[in-house]
């Protein structure tokens, strides 16, 4: 392989290495048919051949999980014959699939009747869930879902304006649109965007005005610069704090900044330019049509405020153009030395490492600088540096004890669908929140976090734990406790035999009680695992590559095996339920749940 080369003995590559290669070949063809009965009496001693090409289907597994959410056999195929930078380049030049805005309207939540869809949020769920599990730029899916945990909107923040599915579409597209090009542009297309604007109050900001004592409002001005661009502290390239002469962290902006920034954002409101329409049930009132949102906010001069602004070192002068003073400011914040540092690292966190080494960070830092062509805030070129990077990419990190992440449950579902190419029967991919029981919930759900701090923080050390002991980051464990495990468990059995229950999933609505037609309607495609009944070590290998990159230790695949083995399923039904149960044991084991 070019980027990824297999340089270490077999002793050191992924823990259940010798054991699958021992057990079984069928791997060499990435998940291809297996021998019978219990497996590994019946398998030929491996070539020096099948165990290289085993440890390069483990390694191009492990890069495409971290680059998107799940590793298919084709694509890991791909990968051991183009290389993981090729495959990558040609992956971000994809044209962006269907939008969350379009994939609503396609639906037909666009219209103006009965149900209110102009009312409703919760049918953003269907489509950032449709966005994630399905969409075919599965690459480009995954960056944005990374994005939208460091410029977040929840949808529950926007439910107050109209239309706010399509708010919440019109968001997403925003970030897909913007995944692989340029950090200044994302900065200011999030920052007029209406799903931003209502939710962190830059829609209808105004101006300050003395007879009233009234200010503008400071939200959006303080969390552009505390989570958006350069954070609390002063940062080196490599993501540590910079110390003063008193060693004591120093602070990137004051009480005073986020003031004077405030006020180059006031004035901005909805474009409304498309016009209105009459809502449909009584008593009827005046409905800006869908397209306001996604159109910019525009700028209303009569309501921005023509003070002077000074923040950061630079300074607005009074009575500046509003579109100029916005300009100025994101230049400002985009050019800013802490920008590079403290979204590379989060970047890392979200896609690679939880707490990454600062050496880590000061490379992706320094490509966010300069891509190698002069120029700042490239995010394909950011993006590739961290997946290609040597600690993402080593097979030291495999056995390392502060490498690797929790992965996300929201991302863990969108494997299994992926992995298993999950489809919605009726194509409505009606899935609800499932953060709301706590008997069977998820945690997460895309785009739905509970505040502007995402999820987690991306500071989270978890207390009472080693990790504490060595103040290692841990962001993902924040959604962890005796609960949400349980939960978790829970959740999954719901839907690993038959699919995702759906009430009266051909309709776009859901009926209050039930129907003839709920059952499940989101399913997978279990046929070629079901294939593998009754060679319970071929079963297990599969999955080891397919949802783990062969992160299995060989006593876990024993033990799965072993359980397995007293199966011997011989119905269509009971032959689902068998692979079901290898996939739980998979997705509820820890060497699962801890990426590396």
């Amino acid at each position: 392989m070019n980027e990824m080369e297999i340089d270490t003995p077999l002793e050191n590559t992924p823990r259940s290495l010798a054991a699958a290669v021992g057990a079984t070949v069928l791997l060499e063809a990435c998940g291809g048919g297996g021998a019978s009965g219990n497996g590994s009496a019946n398998n030929p001693t491996p070539t020096p051949a099948a165990e290289a090409s085993l440890l390069a289907s483990y390694e191009a597994a492990r890069f495409l999980q971290h680059a998107q959410f799940s590793s298919s056999e084709a694509e890991i195929a791909a990968i051991k014959l183009q290389g993981a930078s090729a495959w990558l380049d040609e992956q971000m030049a994809l044209t962006s699939s269907t939008g969350g805005y379009d994939w609503l309207m396609q639906r037909g939540y666009g219209a103006i009747d009965k149900n209110r869809f102009y009312e409703m949020e919760y049918q953003s769920n269907y489509m950032a869930w449709y966005q994630i599990m399905a969409a075919p730029d599965g690459v480009r899916r995954r960056m944005a879902l990374a994005l939208s945990e460091f410029f977040v909107v929840g949808g529950a923040g926007v439910s107050t304006i109209s239309w706010p599915m399509f708010v919440m579409g019109a968001y997403w597209d925003v970030l897909c649109k913007n995944a692989f090009g340029n950090f200044r542009t994302l900065l200011g297309d999030i920052t007029l965007n209406i799903g931003m604007g209502e939710y962190l109050n830059t829609l209808g900001n105004q101006k300050e005005d003395v007879a009233s004592g009234r200010l503008p409002d400071e939200n959006y001005a303080r969390e552009v610069m505390q989570l958006f661009t350069i954070g609390l502290l002063q940062l080196n390239l490599d993501g540590t704090p910079k110390l003063g002469t008193n060693g004591q962290p120093i602070e990137t902006f004051t009480q005073v900044d986020v003031s004077n920034l405030a006020r180059v954002f006031t004035g901005y409101e909805s474009d409304n330019s498309e016009g209105y329409s009459q809502s449909a049930v009584a008593p009827t009132y005046s409905l800006r049509n869908v397209g306001y949102t996604r159109r910019p906010m525009v700028l209303n001069a009569n309501r921005h405020s023509n003070l002077r602004a000074e923040f950061l070192g630079v300074v607005v002068e009074a009575g500046t153009d509003g579109k100029a003073a916005l300009k100025t400011a994101l230049d400002t914040l985009f050019n800013h030395p802490n920008v590079g540092p403290f979204f590379g690292r989060q970047m890392i966190q979200r896609l690679v490492c939880s707490d990454p080494t600062p050496a880590y960070v000061a490379r992706v830092a320094t490509v966010f600088n300069n891509n190698g062509k002069g120029e700042r805030g490239d995010l394909a070129a950011v993006f590739k540096a961290i997946l290609l990077d040597t600690e993402a990419t080593s097979a030291s990190g495999l056995t390392s004890t502060t490498f690797g992440k929790l992965r996300e449950p929201m991302v863990r579902t969108a494997q299994w669908a992926r992995t298993f190419k999950a489809t919605s029967l009726k194509g409505t991919w009606k899935i609800g929140n499932p953060n709301y029981s706590a008997v069977d919930a998820l945690g997460q759900s895309p785009m739905q976090s509970p505040s502007v701090f995402n999820f987690f923080r991306p500071g989270y050390v978890p207390p009472s734990t080693a990790m504490a002991l060595s103040k290692a980051t841990a962001p993902e464990f924040q959604l962890v406790n005796e609960s949400t495990t349980a939960s978790y468990i829970n959740y999954l059995q719901n839907f690993l035999y038959q699919g995702m229950w759906v009430r009266a999933p051909e309709l776009i609505t859901s009926p209050d009680t039930a129907t003839p037609t709920d059952g499940p309607d989101i399913v997978p495609d279990y046929s070629a695992e079901m294939a593998l009944v009754g060679n319970p070590t071929a079963l297990i290998n599969r999955l080891n590559l397919l949802l783990c990159a062969g992160q299995l230790s060989a006593e876990t695949v024993a033990m799965m095996v072993n359980a397995l083995s007293y199966d011997n399923p011989s119905t269509e039904n009971a032959k689902r339920g068998h692979v079901a149960k290898a996939i739980m044991f998979v997705m509820c084991c820890a060497e699962y749940l801890v990426q590396k």
